[in-house]
């Protein structure tokens, strides 16, 4: 449907003439910028009528439009996407039901919450590691599967986008780097365990590479900023589930949001930077594996120290 705003007086002059399409298009921009135009229809073809002293303004929104379509964006470097994403889920999904499994068996005589578990005490705050190792604990199975199937999905997500070993490798950086904040700024008395907040970084970290593919200085603000806001929607919709264990260890439920909210602004940022060093140009199976390898060795290492000084 084409706006037709009657234009005053009868000096009224074509700013354009033209195809119906053409100048519905035409006709709906001077409309966005609140330029009084008539739409006039004739046998061969349809026109566009301003007032004189419109007439230079309404000549240059549709030369700015008209224009657009010659500037092409560039191809998204994410189109072909990357190969084995499911590894570094399964990888992913081994380490979460190990640490279980070794944590509900009480292995080598341990309570490996205890020693595992995210610690805001001033006794706790050298022991970096436990930024990494509350990562993989679990309070209950239905908090284990939760974090499996959004982590899972999540990963498959960014593993397409960057590939599994730099996703996974990249996470858990962010999600390490989120706890060690959440230990200094909370409470004496905080304790947290789940791989919640590393969910959220992965969810963080595919926004702010998608944030930055379409942040060319020509696009309109709500769509350079859109992939991060619709990430910053889906934390707050799935943002109140997981474990926040307030209380002298063994935990009690409560929900970690602190932990999810720093996840996901230190994954977003580890996107940005990922997409800012071009990561996704190299597409190198030797890096992933790599990275991938890395980022075990790096939980194998937490774990150790954990269990011989937690």
């Amino acid at each position: 449907m084409i706006a037709n705003h009657p234009v005053a007086g009868s000096d009224a002059v074509v700013v354009y003439s033209g195809p119906r399409m053409q100048c519905r298009d035409f006709s709906l921009v001077l409309e966005a910028q609140a330029i009084e135009h008539e739409v006039v229809a004739s046998s061969s073809e349809w026109r566009i009528l301003v007032a004189p002293a419109d007439l230079a303004r309404a000549y240059e929104e549709i030369s700015r439009f008209a224009a657009e379509p010659a500037m092409r964006r560039p191809p998204s470097r994410y189109l072909q996407p990357f190969a084995g994403a499911l590894y570094g889920s399964v990888g992913y999904g081994a380490v979460l039901l190990l640490v279980a499994y070794a944590a509900g068996a009480g292995l080598f005589h341990l309570d490996w919450l205890l020693r595992g578990a995210l610690d805001s005490s001033p006794d706790a705050h050298l022991q970096w590691w436990r930024a990494i190792t509350a990562l993989t604990l679990h309070v209950d199975r239905e908090h284990l599967l939760s974090n499996l199937l959004f982590g899972i999905l999540a990963g498959v997500a960014a593993s397409r986008l960057v590939g599994p070993g730099v996703a996974w490798g990249g996470a858990t950086v962010a999600a390490g780097a989120a706890n060690l904040l959440e230990m200094l700024i909370s409470p004496a008395t905080h304790r947290a365990i789940g791989a919640s907040t590393a969910v959220f970084a992965m969810l963080g970290l595919v926004s702010g590479l998608a944030s930055i593919e379409s942040a060319s200085p020509r696009e309109r603000l709500w769509r350079r900023w859109a992939p991060v806001i619709i990430g910053a929607c889906l934390l707050t919709l799935f943002g109140g589930g997981g474990q926040d264990p307030n209380q002298p260890l063994p935990p009690a439920t409560h929900v970690d949001v602190l932990g999810h909210l720093l996840g996901f602004v230190s994954g977003t940022a580890a996107g940005w930077l990922m997409a800012k060093a071009r990561v996704v140009e190299t597409r190198s199976a030797r890096r992933q594996l790599a990275v991938g390898a890395a980022t075990l060795f790096g939980i194998s290492a937490a774990w150790l120290l954990a269990l011989l000084f937690g």
